[in-house]
């Protein structure tokens, strides 16, 4: 122990090799030095020590006084001003400081021992702290004293006795000894020992003194002091550092301090701290960054904003992308949430004092997460160039998986801080979100547990959601609604109520897109958090004000929600049910169609709110509240009025029906029993009397046509039967439509009209399943029973009718067509083996009724159809006709061709036509209804009319009537084995049945799954509304059950599928590989071919579903998966894996390329498996697509009549389908060569009608196609390549140049082809991709070409070479284009000059940068056309500038004429160009 003093007072863990011997050298010379003045060894000197240990502590209860003392310290001291306390009280001063110090040096030099007088100062200061508590006191700032006389000389704050003797030079080196002597014997003192922290207090005086004498030595010392010291001093000393050092001293400092962030972990936090406060130099900065960056993930929590302002500090702006990537990769914020889900899990576990003390751990986790972002905020708002850096680093994130909650956060944070960059982080989620880079579980991840945080934000946070319900983009308007969803959900009630306007506010606007997504939003928030949103329902009530601006669908979902808010548990909630009643009953009282029908959709849905709560009540008790009857009473009264409004108007009955056949169907087996025998006891008398009679000979009555009892399925059945009584009724309403209207309307009775047949016999079947548990016997006999129809042979008939008669016929027709279609909805899940069989026969119905409509269609130009569907706005035009015959007649224009190139011309024609929009699958499906119509338009000779833009007036089939799917394609008249029918006769479900129902399967999996863009209604045009006719019980549903039945229907698409494939290759075998062989039927494979494409189609749509991305439907996309897995390895998918299951899965639909009949199919094939791949995307799966895509175009594609397949519907599948195999190849710049360099110059080489032999799909018709895809891909490609840097080695380098080399002989191939198809489509591609080529090269590959032109001089000269050649080319378009007055092509002139030039001058200055401008003159080239030829007329033009180009001299013979050399930049020059050598 003595020992152990006398060589420094360090405690013995301390005196390891990590001791500093020359500070313990001079402590130990120091104490020996006053042992030997006072006489006393060392040893002796030991005991006092303690004993004065204890002393001190006995002294801290005593009372406090004025020290009182006559040695040398005290009396000076005391002269000068300053009175010594002891105790509690803090020393006195009664001067200035600076009088003080001034007064205190002049005793001292005026002393007459001076200077030994200094000496024993210091040994009375030495003497004086030994006491604890005086030791406190000359530590702390003085007490000014206010006398009288000194009240204005003392300063309100002064500073300690310490500091101020620190601040007199002749004093100061004792003083700095002397506490640096004192400062280890609190090393191992607890703040609370004696209250202060003693050692924080010592460091503390040497900050921000005016003048250090010896500045190195004491900051030597200090360094000394931390290498001994326990960790809390080492903390002080270091974070006090940038306080004490001169200037001059901070960069070796920083540097020595830097060496300790490597030795020892736990010092990271203040060394940081202190750096980031010191002037370091670049070199030094860029390391200490890199190891705080490694320590990123490990470091603590509360340690993490200390780091990472540490690594945002002083960042230059090139630099800052690269830090700030590294930034993101390494901080995650997963790290922070799982110490906060562990201490919130582990309280549940605990007492209820160990949960609030978890709860606080739980809150000062999140603190420190939120000073974290305060930190970022900081560097966003101060430093130019953060927020820049950090959203191109978020940019050029390309993986999905890359993709954090932290990118999120920091988005919204930089939004809210910097206003300038809105519209770029605007474009950024834009660009991300469809991509699923950030997906709504990240959103909700981020809400869920950074709430805090992000509550900051909400201003940015509701400004975007707003932005993003305006965008076009589905995927975008989903993340917005989410936006809206999680901030009601995770914010305090001022956010909820901003949000409820918010959403309002997006109703109000009346676009259909906004308001729908609003609505569903509110419905969600109303199901999830009902308590909350009950308390704004007043907001949601306004929108009653704005209801003209709403559809049937809105007016459903608005009054769905007000019905829910009114009806709840809240009795207050009376004033809304009071406005509803007013306004319904204001509508049902309306003349106006509108009016009534959103009367009658509102008064309904309440209904349905009314029912289901009262069901709810009863439930819950026996006996039935006053309450309860008192809703029981107002349902009655609701529905009797609406019914009586209903009565004299057949659309509003009709549609009257149709909603109560809605209500019963959503409130499945939670409707009131009084409420359902209310509704049931009508509608099946009704319904018996109005449309059904018996079967007799005869019929009665003066009809248009002749009755004809048509479709009986139950002949067996001698007596007894039934007949839909449609003729008859139908005649009845066209003859005496206005007179029996008015009759009925003047007697009060009931209208009875054939609108209604179809919405009763729906309310009819779905009160039977309701009352009888899915049982359908008591109207089973529906299902066969026959109509009262007319003879429909229309062989030479129809152009011998009147129009009126025509349009009857129309009318009968469709009429009839809905009444099969909503028989196959209501008995296609019957089990019965001899009902399954009618429902196929109702099948084959429907598609012979469909050729016959189509039939008189074509012969009446201007008919409007009957309306089917009555919740949507009434069409009162009719719609477009495109009769295939009549079309085709003016297609040929008196040259005969074959039939069936003729028909397909037309038919793309037409397509065309009815398509504007360009939607994809609607152009399908019409070429399916094409198919179908044109078949039996070639039986029958009778042009046919698409059903297509009918699709207004057709009942729409339910989702459960695609169970019929199950029985299976039979092509040899034998029913699959699951239905047994052939005990009676034999029915199949044929190619013509299995088409229209994969036809109405794939507009619905569209509709729901794929919500086409959001474009907003042309200024006082009608906007989307027709594309949302026909589906209004689909969009009942939610898109997750119908994702549900999709799945559930695979296996039976699977068989169908393999059924195609093996019928294709049959066919191939049968003919030996040629598809248009003599044995193949036309007809037959026309239709088979468009059932394959449906098929595939509808797999497609599945499968890119966006609700496969979020967590909770994982499972159902590990079922669909399996589904396709099992068709390879039966039995063996049960446990694989996810990524097993995707590769399995993309190798059972690869194995169908073999037997594609069409390149339409071949798209769609190929679109699939990359919908399979992206789930993820693995190398060999990208491969494997790009194999199979050049396959498809390297394929000859031929029609069944032996005519190659063309059009623009060809067109443009080529065009999607080349951009897929330039996307996966993995070498862009080769294929793009491959295809110029060998498939071009043999399609050059062929005849007129020819094509390239290598890639068969090459004509002089798909050139243009050709050509743009490769030149957009080739420009995409090079923007790709980073641009040059100092840094970069030669070998990099040289890599980037040879990249460029390549990039540069495509392009120049590819602009010299330009000679050859000289089109204007060809023209203008190459004028608008070649400029952004050039520019690219400016941008990118210059940079690279000033710091390799003097390692890689030949091949930076080959380069510029080449691609000079190519800007002549350019040239010469730009003159062609100015010669022809082409302006579509001079649009394009102005920029493409402007980049020319600029390439010039850009060359000059590389040359000039390597010192080489002797390399550079510039010449006048002269103005050509195409093919190299001189315009002679252009001499005025020669002498304006900007025209001309330089040549490169002598290299080129054709143009040496042109050259005027000499000249380094001459003023009578035109659009220049560079020459080196």
């Amino acid at each position: 122990m003595v020992a152990g003093y006398v060589g420094g007072w360090c405690p013995p863990r301390l005196c390891g090799n990590g001791y500093n011997k020359d500070f313990v050298a001079m402590v130990s010379k120091r104490k020996l030095s006053k042992s030997d003045a006072h006489g006393n060894s060392p040893i002796a000197e030991l005991p006092q020590t303690k004993k004065t240990r204890i002393s001190c502590k006995e002294k801290t209860s005593a009372e406090d006084g004025v020290v009182e003392n006559d040695n040398v310290f005290v009396q000076l001291i005391k002269t000068a001003g300053i009175s010594l306390n002891a105790g509690e009280r803090q020393n006195d001063i009664a001067v200035d400081q600076a009088t003080f110090q001034k007064k205190l040096c002049q005793i001292l030099k005026k002393h007459p021992f001076y200077p030994r007088v200094v000496q024993e100062f210091v040994s009375g200061l030495e003497t004086h702290i030994k006491d604890r508590d005086q030791f406190r006191n000359c530590l702390l700032p003085c007490a000014p004293v206010r006398g009288e006389g000194t009240r204005n000389l003392v300063h309100s704050y002064c500073e300690s006795l310490i500091k101020l003797l620190l601040g007199i030079e002749t004093l100061q080196p004792a003083v700095i000894t002397l506490l640096l002597e004192k400062l280890p014997e609190f090393f191992f003192d607890t703040v609370g020992t004696f209250g202060t922290n003693f050692p924080r207090l010592i460091v503390n005086q040497f900050k921000w003194l005016d003048k250090i004498l010896d500045s190195k030595d004491l900051v030597m010392k200090l360094m000394q002091m931390v290498s001994v010291s326990p960790a809390t001093i080492q903390h002080d000393i270091i974070t006090s550092l940038p306080e004490i050092l001169e200037d001059s001293q901070q960069s070796e400092v920083a540097r020595e301090v830097s060496q300790l962030l490597k030795r020892d972990s736990r010092l990271t936090v203040p060394i940081l701290d202190a750096l980031s406060s010191l002037d370091l130099d670049a070199g030094l900065l860029a390391e200490v960054r890199q190891s705080a960056m490694i320590i990123v993930p490990a470091v603590k929590l509360e340690d993490l904003p200390v780091v990472i302002k540490f690594i945002l500090h002083n960042i230059k702006a090139v630099d800052a992308v690269e830090v700030i990537s590294a930034l993101r990769k390494n901080l995650d914020l997963s790290s922070c949430i799982l110490p906060l889900q562990m201490l919130s899990s582990q309280s549940k576990l605990k007492s209820q004092p160990q949960t609030s003390s978890s709860t606080s751990q739980v809150s000062s986790s999140q603190n420190c997460v939120k000073l974290l972002f305060d930190v970022i905020k900081l560097a966003v708002r101060f430093q130019k160039g953060i927020s820049e850096a950090w959203i191109k680093a978020i940019e050029n994130t390309v993986s999905v998986s890359d993709h954090k909650v932290l990118d999120l956060i920091v988005l919204l944070l930089i939004h809210t801080t910097n206003t300038k960059s809105r519209k770029q982080i605007e474009r950024v989620l834009r660009n991300k979100i469809p991509l699923g880079c950030v997906p709504e579980q990240l959103l909700q991840s981020a809400f869920r547990n950074h709430s805090l945080v992000i509550k900051d934000f909400f201003p940015s946070i509701l400004s975007l959601a707003q932005t993003f319900l305006h965008s076009a983009d589905p995927c975008v308007v989903s993340f917005g609604s989410c936006m809206y969803k999680q901030a009601f959900a995770a914010f305090d009630s001022y956010c909820q109520q901003e949000v409820v306007s918010a959403l309002v506010t997006h109703i109000c606007g009346g676009n259909d897109v906004e308001v729908d997504i609003s609505l569903d939003v509110i419905t969600d928030l109303m199901t999830l958090h009902t308590s909350s949103l009950i308390r704004y329902a007043t907001f949601v009530k306004n929108i009653l004000d704005y209801t003209e601006k709403l559809n049937p669908q809105q007016i459903r979902k608005f009054f769905y929600i007000l019905g829910e808010l009114a009806f709840s548990q809240r009795q207050e909630d009376s004033y809304i049910q009071d406005d509803m009643h007013m306004v319904i009953r204001k509508w049902l009282s309306s003349t106006v169609p509108k009016y009534k029908q959103m009367g009658i959709i509102g008064a309904i849905t309440v209904a349905g709110s009314m029912a289901a709560k009262r069901s709810k009540e009863d439930r819950c008790s026996l006996e039935r509240t006053q309450q309860s009857e008192e809703h029981c009473r107002q349902l009655s009264i609701l529905l009797d009025l609406v019914s009586y409004c209903c009565e004299q108007s057949p659309e509003a009955l009709a549609l009257y029906y149709d909603e109560l056949a809605n209500l019963i169907e959503k409130q499945k087996g939670n409707l009131d029993s009084q409420i359902l025998e209310r509704i049931g006891k009508s509608v099946v008398e009704d319904f018996s009397n109005d449309f059904v009679v018996d079967l007799t000979p005869a019929v009665d009555g003066v009809h248009l046509f002749p009755v004809k009892s048509l479709y009986n399925l139950d002949e067996d059945e001698s007596q007894g039967t039934i007949v839909i009584n449609l003729l008859p009724l139908l005649s009845q309403n066209w003859l005496g439509k206005d007179v029996d209207e008015m009759a009925t309307r003047n007697q009060g009775k009931k209208i009875v009209a054939p609108e209604c047949l179809s919405p009763s016999f729906r309310l009819l079947r779905l009160y039977t399943t309701e009352q009888h548990n899915g049982s359908m016997e008591e109207i089973d006999a529906l299902l066969g029973c026959p109509l009262h129809l007319t003879d429909l042979e229309m062989e030479g008939k129809l152009d011998s009718l009147a129009k009126q008669e025509r349009e009857f016929l129309c009318s009968l027709l469709f009429h009839a067509l809905n009444w099969f279609r909503e028989v196959v909805n209501a008995f296609c899940q019957q089990q019965d083996l001899e009902m399954k069989g009618k429902v196929l026969t109702r099948l084959q119905n429907i598609t012979e009724l469909q050729n016959m409509l189509g039939k008189c269609l074509a012969a009446s130009p201007g008919y409007v159809p009957p309306r089917a569907i009555f919740d949507c706005e009434a069409l009162e035009a009719a719609p477009t006709i495109n009769a295939v015959g009549l079309v085709k007649k003016k297609k040929t224009g008196g040259k005969k061709q074959k039939s069936e190139g003729s028909k397909d011309s037309s038919a793309d024609h037409s397509q065309m036509e009815e398509n504007p929009e360009g939607n994809q699958l609607e152009a399908e499906t019409t070429q399916l209804e094409k198919v179908l119509l044109d078949t039996t338009e070639k039986k029958s000779g009778i042009p046919l009319v698409q059903l297509q833009s009918y699709r207004a007036f057709f009942r729409e089939l339910d989702l459960e009537v695609f169970t019929i799917l199950h029985c299976g394609l039979l092509t040899k008249s034998i029913l699959d084995s699951e239905m047994h029918t052939e005990a009676r006769e034999i029915v199949q479900l044929g190619p013509a049945e299995l088409a229209f129902l994969l036809d109405d399967l794939c507009q619905k999996l569209e509709h729901i799954l794929i919500p086409p863009a959001a474009k907003r209604a042309p200024f006082l045009k009608q906007g989307k509304a027709c594309r949302k006719i026909g589906f209004s019980h689909l969009c009942q549903r939610s898109s997750q059950e119908v994702a549900q039945c999709a799945v559930e229907l695979l296996k039976p698409l699977c068989n169908h599928m393999e059924n195609m494939h093996n019928y294709f290759q049959a066919l191939i075998t049968e003919n030996q590989g040629v598809v248009d062989g003599p044995r193949v039927n036309i007809q037959e494979h026309q239709l088979m071919s468009s059932c394959y494409q449906q098929l595939l189609q509808a797999f497609r749509l599945l499968f890119a579903w966006s609700g496969f991305s979020q967590h909770e439907n994982s499972d159902l996309l590990r079922s669909a998966l399996k589904v396709l897995a099992d068709r390879l390895k039966p039995g063996e998918t049960e446990f694989l894996l996810f990524e097993d299951l995707i590769s399995e899965s993309f190798h059972y639909l690869l194995n169908f390329q073999h037997s594609i009949p069409n390149f339409q199919c071949a798209l769609t094939l190929t679109q699939l498996l990359i919908v399979i791949a992206e789930k993820p995307v693995a190398s060999w799966k990208k491969d494997k697509i790009a194999s199979l895509a050049k396959q498809f175009l390297c394929q000859s594609w031929m029609q069944p009549s032996g005519m190659r397949e063309k059009g623009s519907q060809f067109s443009d599948a080529l065009h999607t389908l080349l951009c897929v195999y330039m996307e996966h190849t993995d070498n862009i710049l080769k294929a793009v060569e491959d295809i110029s360099s060998v498939g071009v110059p043999e399609l050059i080489n062929s005849a007129n009608d020819g094509y390239s032999s290598t890639y068969p799909t090459l004509t002089r018709q798909t050139f243009p196609v050709f050509f743009q895809v490769m030149m957009a891909q080739l420009e995409n490609s090079v923007r790709s390549i980073s641009a040059g840097k100092p840094s970069d080695s030669s070998e990099v380098q040289l890599e980037k140049l040879l990249h460029w080399n390549m990039a540069v002989r495509d392009f120049h191939i590819l602009v010299n082809l330009v000679k050859v198809f000289d089109s204007r489509p060809v023209l203008s591609v190459c004028l608008k991709y070649g400029r952004l080529f050039v520019e690219a090269f400016l941008k990118l590959a210059m940079p690279l070409l000033d710091y390799s032109f003097k390692k890689h001089r030949e091949d930076v000269q080959s380069l510029l070479k080449t691609l000079q050649l190519s800007t002549r080319q350019l040239h010469h378009m730009c003159g062609h284009s100015k010669i022809h007055q082409d302006l579509g092509l001079t649009n394009h002139v102005p920029l493409l000059k402007k980049s020319l030039e600029q390439f010039v001058y850009r060359v000059k200055a590389m040359l000039a940068f390597n010192h080489c401008q002797e390399a550079f003159w510039v010449g006048i080239l002269k103005n050509r056309d195409l093919q190299g030829e001189e315009i002679l007329s252009q001499d005025s033009e020669e002498n304006d500038p900007g025209e001309g180009v330089s040549q490169l001299p002598r290299e080129d013979p054709a143009e040496e004429e042109g050259d005027i050399s000499g000249s380094e930049g001459g003023s009578e020059h035109n659009d220049d160009e560079d020459s080196s050598e």
